[in-house]
């Protein structure tokens, strides 16, 4: 061990950032490895692993590990370098890790990956140490966790009940603290019920964010690698270290959404009309806290509150019995036809039923259904230029081993209601704790938005858990630099976040104000405000005459006559580039773009006004801005 490193706690962190925290401090992670690889040893007999890494293998993962922490440079470079230095993390046995065993959870499939999935190597190469090959149900079929040969893990805080799946072991692996982090995949709900089932998060990304490349396929078309966690901050930094496009992934579809969601008025959150959930389990009364929770944020973090909008779930009802019911069924019977032929013995009899749906489709049924999808994605995509974000219980129960024994596919439908139709519609997910329902078992509920909406979500996950009320952050270049780490280094953590779409800062001194005549042209533009400011006491304010809606003209005061500038209020606004153009376009002369000189000092571009105009039209400067300005007239009798 390096002497000049600090000796871990007796336990190691909950987590990946606080993992991260202790490594930038100075602390040496060998012993937490060792430890969590006892750990992994110990839950063997758990139904968790189906391969653990190997002692060659992990003795390998190790060197590196100690190669890269005696790399020169300070330690806030070495984690900058690798943002996931020395972090332990489990995969899904239907992603490839090279020179591994993939087996899906099918004995008579297993076959060792010559090269690891892009996002396994994303993973090594940012520093991260894979621990063992995870449990799941066979062939990714199924949201129970108990079609596998492997094993059945169980509910954390109830052994008769389910652990959900088909990600079960790598939910288990993160709710058991063996690592902070775990890869699953997602096709039908399988990286969320098992995060609702046990207290965790559940990052589904929008299909296509991150590369399937080397994942099994079970729907290829609409499969996501997902992540559980024990926070959306930890989520949020793994998911941006994977995703991005990747050439070798056909569906590989790359395109960052908005940072945030809209700020300058209330959040708009559909829930359902009404919610199926079992009231034997207190699971009505868990839905109705998560909706006071939900309440709660307007009280403090959303500053113009949160308007709740009732929704009829009958059309993505419809699109969730696509799913298995339709011909989509087929790409999964597209993976396993040799052996479902040769040997179908060889598949657990539900998952062989569920794919033998296959058998029975035709080209014409397959099109026709693709049509049916195709109008259902086109009338449901309407609903976001109405809501912000829909709500929804992550799911409407949660059975016991015995309930699903005795009717195993009518469970796992019933788990998929509020799941299912999610990847076909092309959204994005983000699955949360959402306190404990009865018997003390975890409720959870998702937040479900448009494609490319990841790094929205996560963000405003983390305002569900109160982590922006608990940490001051600053952000930098797209990342978040989450300060207060003391160290031997003074080292701070650098934790990512998912990419989001290049803005333009703007700043508006008149009708395009938020509640004025022309703030539509930004909000319809996807901009969002980020700040209420003013500029340098170097501009003058002018009403300019005859103009429709009525607008102002700010001019900056010549050099040497500074002392006759005003500080004028403005805001700031976030502009996705792509739409400044058309903006632009909707700016009638006297009035421009320019650069405008903030209070702090800063630069923006900003509305600036043409000095001629300005001759005719009365100074407002003393009123500090154009609100005022309004509401003056306002007052006058």
């Amino acid at each position: 061990m390096n002497s000049n490193l600090r000796e871990p706690a007796v336990a190691a962190p909950t987590g990946v950032t606080a993992w991260l925290d202790d490594i930038a401090a100075g602390a040496d992670p060998l012993v937490w490895l060792a430890r969590a690889r006892t750990a992994a040893l110990d839950s063997l007999d758990l139904g968790l692993w189906i391969h653990l890494c190997p002692d060659r293998s992990w003795a390998d993962q190790l060197a590196l590990l100690q190669a890269r922490l005696a790399e020169p440079g300070a330690r806030a470079e070495l984690m900058a370098r690798y943002p996931l230095l020395g972090v332990p993390f489990g995969v899904k046995d239907n992603i490839d890790i090279a020179g591994a065993p993939t087996s899906a959870a099918c004995p008579k499939f297993t076959r060792v990956a010559e090269r690891s999935a892009t996002v396994v190597q994303r993973l090594l190469d940012a520093g991260a140490l894979w621990l063992g090959k995870t449990n799941l149900d066979q062939f990714a079929t199924g949201l129970v966790g108990t079609r596998s040969p492997y094993g059945q893990p169980a509910c954390l805080s109830d052994a008769s009940r389910i652990s959900g799946g088909s990600s079960s072991g790598s939910a288990m692996m993160v709710a058991r603290n063996i690592v902070p982090f775990a890869l699953g995949t997602d096709t039908a709900g399988s990286g969320r019920i098992p995060a609702g089932f046990n207290g965790l998060v559940g990052l589904k990304p929008t299909p296509g964010r991150v590369s399937t490349a080397g994942v099994l396929p079970a729907c290829r078309t609409l499969d996501c690698v997902s992540i559980f966690a024990h926070n959306v901050a930890d989520a949020a930094h793994v998911l941006a270290v994977i995703e991005g496009p990747d050439a070798a992934d056909a569906y590989s579809a790359w395109s960052p959404g908005p940072a945030a969601l809209p700020a300058h008025r209330p959040l708009r959150v559909a829930v359902p009309k009404a919610p199926v959930l079992d009231a034997a389990l207190g699971y009505p009364a868990a839905w109705a806290a998560a909706l006071q929770h939900l309440s709660s944020l307007a009280d403090g973090a959303r500053q113009h509150g949160i308007d709740l909008v009732e929704v009829d779930m009958v059309k993505l009802d419809e699109v969730a019995a696509l799913l298995y019911d339709g011909p989509w069924v087929a790409e999964r019977h597209a993976t396993v036809r040799e052996l479902l032929e040769r040997d179908p013995d060889a598949l657990d009899p539900t998952v062989r039923q569920v794919i033998a749906r296959a058998i029975g489709q035709t080209a014409t049924t397959t099109f026709e259904a693709q049509y049916h999808l195709r109008a259902l994605q086109a009338e449901l995509s309407g609903w976001w230029d109405h809501i912000d974000l829909l709500m929804v219980p992550t799911a409407p129960t949660h059975p016991t081993f015995a309930e699903v024994a005795a009717d195993p596919l009518g469970a796992n439908s019933q788990l998929g209601r509020y799941t299912n139709f999610v990847n076909l519609l092309g959204w994005s997910a983000l699955a949360l704790p959402a306190g404990e329902a009865d018997q003390g078992l975890p409720f959870g509920v998702t937040f479900i938005g448009p494609a490319q909406a990841d790094a929205a979500l996560a963000n405003f996950g983390r305002l569900w858990e109160g982590a922006l009320g608990a940490e001051r952050v600053e952000h930098v270049e797209g990342a978040e630099l989450t300060e207060g780490t003391d160290g031997a280094n003074g080292a701070a953590v650098l934790t990512r976040q998912p990419a989001s779409e290049a803005t333009l800062a703007l700043a508006v001194v008149g009708a395009h104000l938020s509640g004025l005549p022309l703030n539509w042209q930004l909000t319809e533009r996807g901009a969002r405000l980020i700040a209420v400011t003013h500029t340098a006491p170097v501009y003058q304010l002018y009403a300019l005459p005859g103009t429709t809606p009525p607008k102002p003209g700010m001019v900056r005061v010549g050099r040497g006559d500074e002392e006759l500038g005003t500080s004028i209020a403005v805001e700031v606004w976030a502009m996705p580039q792509r739409e400044v153009g058309s903006f632009l376009a909707l700016i009638p002369a006297p009035l421009g773009l320019g650069s405008l000189q903030l209070a702090d000092g800063s630069t923006v571009h900003g509305f600036v006004c043409e000095a001629h105009a300005v001759a005719a039209a009365t100074n407002i400067s003393h009123f500090g801005g154009w609100r005022a300005y309004l509401a003056s007239l306002r007052a006058t009798p």
